[in-house]
């Protein structure tokens, strides 16, 4: 029995792509369905929240995030350019958000033909995999295709159907929250939220818990 769960992840969120490939390979070695539900990142949420934090936060996440690619043995760099276009040192969100908006309602466009997951591994291993200019040129294109997509099809869908896509991304953070976190990466099985890179363990031994199976 092919069991299902719900990834809420965010383009923007190192921690959610430090978790993508390794949910990515228990789903292929085990009897795994997880649907990806992108939501728009806290900086577009929450524009304050950077402004809000402590002095250290910024600092020890950075320092966080590339010790667990070490650790994990997970290629990893500051994204060039960043999805969100942000003054570092003031942390002020800019208003003009030429990327985020583009990565969201192409991912959402992507999970709507069943193939979100393999377009956020993809496309998240270009931003956070140190590919320079990530935006540019080809390599959105060859990302898409290796999810089997096509990106100017992703593109045309994300300017057409932007207010639905928006609402659909809208539903997914309101699912999240239903289900009793906010935050990504969360994945969500029989209603139970597991936040955090830190938590694929767990969720993956409370699916063992439901039968989960190793594919054959």
């Amino acid at each position: 029995m092919t069991l299902t769960a719900d990834l809420y992840w965010s383009f923007r969120s190192p921690y959610s792509y430090l978790a993508i490939g390794r949910y990515r390979a228990m789903t292929e070695q085990h009897d795994l369905d997880i649907a990806l539900c992108p939501v728009y990142p806290l900086a577009l949420r929450q524009p304050d929240f950077f402004e809000r934090n402590h002095p250290n936060w910024l600092r020890y996440t950075l320092l966080d995030v590339m010790r667990l690619s070490q650790f994990h043995g997970i290629a990893m760099a500051p994204p060039r350019p960043d999805p969100i276009v942000q003054d570092i040192a003031t942390r002020k969100i800019a208003e003009d958000q030429p990327y985020a908006y583009r990565l969201v309602r192409c991912g959402q466009a992507a999970a709507r033909r069943g193939k979100g997951f393999g377009f956020a591994y993809e496309v998240s291993t270009l931003i956070w995999g140190g590919t320079e200019n990530w935006h540019e040129g080809d390599h959105l294109a060859n990302a898409a295709q290796r999810a089997g997509l096509d990106m100017a099809e992703l593109d045309a869908e994300a300017e057409d159907d932007a207010e639905a896509l928006d609402a659909e991304v809208a539903a997914n953070q309101d699912r999240l929250e239903a289900a009793g976190h906010w935050g990504v990466p969360t994945l969500v099985f029989e209603g139970e939220p597991f936040f955090g890179q830190d938590r694929i363990d767990v969720a993956l031994w409370r699916m063992q818990q439901k039968g989960l199976e190793e594919r054959r």
